[in-house]
């Protein structure tokens, strides 16, 4: 009988979550393309709150700034390269009583993503974390500064028209592409500041702690401040940032 070759289209791999650490994957044969449905820059720590004696208020602690992001973003890939992740870790919260007055909670670390060929895909940045300053037991009341917003970089080429086979087998735009947090094809940016809700006036006055930067344009809620109460020995401590993510799948874009 006589032989005959037969092609198979390349649909869409399964998406695959990264979640913590660094490492390496492989591009399958035939994907030209990878699909990022979001990524995360960490977040940074949020800072603790801090009282006073006698000093005519009470301090709340700042919270901590969300990381760059993207919702999916398409880039281009080659077939068979190495491609290198590294997922970022939450900046840690500064409680210690020592630093109430005057101190700082760790940044997020970057996450970042790039090809042994390709070269850089994308930065994302950590956001900051809370800090405080030139506070004292006795007064003055401290200075308080939120942290800030992780920014992010885009170094591969983005894919923003062609055509795909996905995994159910139907042939779609890849403009179709909009399940990530923003619900919006191509979509990239900055995370956000925490918020810093200062001091409040009177000896033994209450303030809530200051709430995470939300993530993914406000999509993605930050961390809650906790409740701040205004006793000597009672101050609510900070959170630490949360991760960053990657979540992709491979595509063959037409």
């Amino acid at each position: 009988g006589d032989w005959k070759l037969v092609f198979s289209a390349f649909e869409a791999t399964a998406f695959a979550t990264l979640s913590s650490g660094s490492g390496t994957f492989t591009v399958p044969d035939q994907a030209n393309a990878i699909h990022i449905q979001f990524a995360v820059g960490a977040g940074g720590g949020g800072f603790r709150g801090a009282s006073y004696d006698k000093a005519g208020g009470e301090s709340a602690g700042a919270g901590g700034g969300s990381g760059g992001y993207i919702s999916d973003k398409i880039l281009t890939v080659s077939s068979g390269e190495t491609i290198s992740y590294s997922v970022g870790s939450g900046g840690a919260a500064n409680n210690a009583a020592s630093d109430r007055y005057s101190g700082s909670s760790s940044a997020g670390t970057n996450t970042t993503l790039s090809g042994s060929s390709t070269g850089s895909l994308f930065t994302l940045n950590g956001g900051g974390g809370g800090s405080s300053a030139g506070g004292g037991v006795q007064g003055p009341l401290r200075s308080n500064t939120a942290g800030s917003a992780g920014s992010h970089s885009i170094s591969g080429t983005a894919i923003t028209s062609g055509n795909f086979r996905d995994s159910d087998g139907t042939t779609k735009a890849v403009t179709t592409n909009t399940s990530g947090p923003t619900g919006t094809f191509n979509d990239s940016g900055n995370g956000a500041a925490g918020a810093n809700p200062g001091n409040c006036s009177g000896d033994n006055c209450q303030i809530g702690g200051g709430t995470g930067g939300a993530s993914y344009d406000g999509n993605v809620s930050g961390g809650a401040g906790s409740a701040q109460y205004g006793t000597e020995n009672t101050t609510a401590a900070g959170a630490s940032g949360g991760n960053g993510e990657i979540k992709y799948r491979f595509l063959k874009v037409n």
